[in-house]
C-alpha cells in the first residue's frame, strides 16, 4: 500500500468507523461462528499496524505476519513482540497444523496468486481449524483507493466461493457485509470517478460523523451470519 495509507492507519485505526465497527462485527463472527477452542492459537496474515490485536487476543495467543517494515514496527510495539515475515503463498517457516484460527482481514485482494494462498493457508489449520476472511466486494466499485492500496482486484460473492472451492476449502459461511452503508459508499465511488479522484477514501471524518458512521455500521453486528445481506462494501468468510 502506499506509504500514507499506513501512516493513516496507525494515526486513526483505534478511533476511525470502518475499523471500531469492523472488529466489533468480526469479534462477534468468532464467538458465534468460528468458536475455536480456548485458549487457541491464532495467526493473523498481514496484520498492518496490528489494530485487530487487542479483538484477536480475546480468544487465544496471537502470532501475525506482516510485510511491510514501517507497519510492522508500529505492530511490534502493540503485540511486545517479534511479527514474522513470511510472505503468501509460501509462508515459508510457518509450520504445517499449527493454529485453530487464522485470520487474513482484507489482505487477499492485495496477492497476485490469491488461490494458491488459501491453498497453502489450509496447510497451516490444525485440524478443524478456520479462515477468517475479508475482501473487498463488487469489481465495478474499483477506484482510485483500490489502487492507493495496491490491490490487485474486488470480489465478486461467486468469485469468491470458487477460489475457496478450488483452494480445497469448505465455505462455513459466506456474506457480503458494510451493507447498511453500501447506497452512500457506491454514490461516492460513482461520483469520484466522475470527477476523476485520485485519492483513497480512508481519511478521518469529523468526530460527529465518524460517531453516526461507527453505530450505524456497528449495527451489523446482530446481522452478519443471521440475515441474508444481498449487497455490501465487503465480503466475509469462514472457511475451513
Amino acid at each position: 500500500m502506499d506509504r500514507a495509507v499506513y501512516e493513516r492507519m496507525a494515526q486513526h485505526d483505534a478511533t476511525h468507523w470502518w475499523y471500531v465497527a469492523r472488529r466489533k462485527i468480526l469479534a462477534n463472527l468468532i464467538t458465534n461462528y468460528v468458536r475455536p477452542r480456548q485458549p487457541a492459537r491464532i495467526l493473523e496474515i498481514g496484520c498492518g499496524t496490528g489494530h485487530n490485536f487487542g479483538m484477536l487476543g480475546a480468544f487465544g495467543t496471537v502470532d501475525a505476519i506482516e510485510i511491510d517494515e514501517g507497519a510492522r514496527a508500529v505492530a511490534e510495539s502493540r503485540l511486545g513482540r517479534p511479527i514474522l515475515t513470511a510472505p503468501l503463498p509460501g509462508l515459508d517457516g510457518i509450520p504445517d497444523g499449527s493454529y485453530d484460527m487464522i485470520a487474513l482481514l482484507d489482505v487477499l485482494e492485495h496477492i497476485g496468486e490469491d488461490q494458491a494462498s488459501l491453498a497453502s493457508i489450509r496447510t497451516k489449520l490444525k485440524p478443524g481449524g478456520k479462515i477468517l476472511l475479508t475482501v473487498p466486494a463488487n469489481p465495478w466499485m474499483w477506484s482510485a483507493h483500490d489502487r492507493a492500496h495496491h490491490h490487485h482486484r474486488r470480489y465478486t460473492k461467486a468469485g469468491l466461493a470458487k477460489v475457496a472451492k478450488a483452494a480445497g476449502l469448505k465455505i462455513e459461511l459466506l456474506s457480503h457485509f458494510n451493507s447498511l452503508l453500501f447506497p452512500v459508499a457506491a454514490a461516492a465511488r460513482l461520483v469520484g470517478k466522475l470527477m476523476g479522484k485520485t485519492t483513497s477514501d480512508d481519511q478521518m471524518p469529523s468526530a460527529p460523523v465518524n460517531a453516526v458512521l461507527t453505530q450505524v455500521f456497528g449495527l451489523e453486528t446482530s446481522l452478519v451470519g443471521r440475515v441474508p445481506l444481498p449487497a455490501g462494501v465487503s465480503l466475509v468468510a469462514i472457511l475451513s
